[in-house]
């Protein structure tokens, strides 16, 4: 029987295998802002009275229709401690330079609860693919045989022949035995494997993802921003939008263009 990893595993390759369009980011700098680049990728730093701001995309490449993901740098350049919020970034899609709809910031707490239910999702999945293997293994002791039965029968009108199938079924407990400790030792393997990928995410997150957090004088702190990806423009253009950074009483608004990438 084929085991429910079999069948998910597949369908993960075949997601994989799809065409997906990349996306790369630049940046429109602003005053008292300056487009870099970082490392191979697009930056843009934004300097203030109090704080400077530096925003990057994560990665080279933006999968279209997915949630962009940009690394943000803040410096206290105050001589005092300055708060840094998360629910003071917003960021706005735009449209001809105008604000068009907003694009929600996915805080790390949000991000932690879909990891949690991703975990769910993945344990019910491998509870099923374990139920699978233990079940393959109990009928793998039994084994079934056929023949044929061949007859003659001798009556005062004549003889006659018919054929008859037959069929029986055998136990082996060694095989049995074999076949349920290796589907026990596939079932702990899958079961580890779930356990440890949703550990390893959440560290991620707690890592990565961008906090609340009190910066002092001097002190550089960042992390991952993610936010729900634009939607598409007619002619499948760039799309724009601007991420709105405010600490301490000053913003800083970063314009960035998502655009195919040139092949």
């Amino acid at each position: 029987m084929t085991s429910v990893k079999a069948v998910v595993a597949l369908a993960f390759s075949l997601l994989a295998g799809a065409c997906v369009t990349t996306e790369t980011v630049s940046f429109q700098a602003g005053p008292k802002q300056q487009a870099l680049t970082r490392d191979g990728k697009q930056a843009l730093v934004s300097a203030q009275g109090k704080s400077m701001v530096m925003v990057s995309p994560s990665s080279r490449g933006i999968n279209a229709g997915q949630r962009p993901v940009y690394v943000l740098g803040i410096n206290n350049l105050s001589k005092k401690p300055i708060d840094f919020r998360v629910d003071q970034v917003s960021v706005v899609q735009l449209e001809d330079g105008k604000p068009k709809r907003g694009l929600r910031v996915v805080t790390y707490e949000n991000l932690v609860r879909e990891e949690k239910n991703r975990q769910i999702a993945a344990a019910i999945f491998t509870g099923l693919g374990a139920a699978a293997n233990a079940y393959s293994a109990s009928q793998a002791g039994y084994q079934r045989s056929y023949g044929t039965v061949h007859a003659t029968t001798y009556t005062p009108r004549g003889t006659y022949h018919s054929t008859g199938y037959v069929s029986a079924t055998t136990y082996n407990p060694a095989l049995a035995s074999a076949a349920m400790a290796n589907a026990q030792a596939q079932n702990n393997a899958m079961i580890s494997d779930t356990m440890e990928t949703g550990r390893q995410n959440l560290a991620a997150l707690e890592e990565g993802v961008i906090k609340d957090h009190t910066l002092l004088p001097g002190e550089w702190y960042g992390g991952q921003l993610h936010f729900e990806p634009p939607l598409e423009v007619d002619g499948g253009g760039a799309k724009s939008y601007a991420i709105n950074v405010t600490i301490d009483g000053e913003t800083h608004v970063i314009t960035a263009q998502q655009a195919p990438a040139k092949s």
